[in-house]
């Protein structure tokens, strides 16, 4: 990915890992994946506001922490 995003990568290696549908933006599917993640909580428990210290939703209450932050800073990618 560093090679791809440096546009140095061999086109036949590129070629090879597009047959096998590599992601090259996997920052951008583990945030749809965390967002999916927000959705499905909040349509169980009616809000958004996971706590970080809920031991069966750690991971997503530090990802919303995290992005609550970014919002802060005006960091958030538009993307």
């Amino acid at each position: 990915r560093v090679l791809y995003k440096k546009n140095a990568l061999d086109s036949d290696r590129m070629q090879q890992l597009n047959s096998i549908d590599i992601n090259w933006h996997l920052c951008y599917h583990s945030w749809n994946e965390k967002f999916n993640q927000l959705c499905a909580f909040k349509t169980q428990n009616g809000h958004s506001n996971v706590s970080t210290l809920d031991t069966h939703n750690t991971s997503l209450g530090n990802w919303v922490r995290d992005q609550r932050a970014s919002y802060k800073k005006n960091a958030l990618s538009s993307n």
